[in-house]
């Protein structure tokens, strides 16, 4: 096991984060068939459950940072081109209909946190999962979901700025098309955090 992957996770002050891992995102309510493809062939959610498994029990923290929309789109302004196409489809991510539930495997177990967003492509700003984080006493949060196109880029590069360290499950993201998400998980994550398998960090966190 890496020493530095100990030091990040197995230190007592990390919290597992996933990201948009919702029915209607990569789940069987997918507005995002491709995306959805991909998790499925990734073994993204099995991966990741066996993740927050081995997190709960270890006593670290976990995170659901999800999205949806107001049906009158109150609250959330078309400040990007996948933003707009979003707010076009009336039935995207309505809070308050199945869609915005994470998958079921993912729980949420009653000791899970969830910060919920209606605005923007990433989890931290504007939101309260740094307020949450910091009466945590988070330093590293340990990314998961998707996807590696732009949110958990957006995830990690946030974190960075706000302080924390970072490590991204290698084999509970996914992108599309994989082998630009490889391209990425190669090239650009590297840059921001760490990267190790659900096994490696498993390892690391066990108590």
């Amino acid at each position: 096991m890496p020493v530095e992957l100990v030091e990040l996770v197995g230190g007592g002050d990390a919290a597992v984060l996933t990201m948009e891992i919702q029915r209607g995102v990569v789940g069987d309510l997918s507005s995002f068939p491709e995306l959805a493809a991909a998790v499925a062939d990734g073994k993204v959610v099995d991966n990741t459950a066996r993740l927050l498994a081995a997190a709960r029990h270890a006593g670290v923290p976990v995170v659901h940072c999800t999205a949806g929309f107001r049906a009158d789109r109150r609250g959330s302004a078309p400040s990007a081109p996948l933003i707009s196409a979003m707010l076009k489809r009336p039935a995207h991510l309505l809070e308050g209909t199945d869609a915005v539930d994470l998958v079921p495997e993912l729980g949420p177990e009653p000791g899970d946190l969830v910060s919920h967003r209606r605005h923007g492509v990433s989890p931290f700003t504007g939101t309260t999962l740094d307020a949450t984080l910091r009466a945590l006493g988070t330093r590293t949060v340990v990314a998961t979901g998707v996807s590696l196109n732009l949110g958990i880029i957006g995830l990690a590069v946030e974190a960075v700025n706000f302080g924390y360290r970072v490590v991204v499950a290698a084999d509970a993201v996914a992108g599309i098309p994989v082998d630009y998400a490889a391209a990425v998980l190669a090239n650009t994550i590297p840059l921001v955090a760490t990267v190790a398998t659900v096994d490696e960090i498993i390892g690391a966190l066990a108590p």
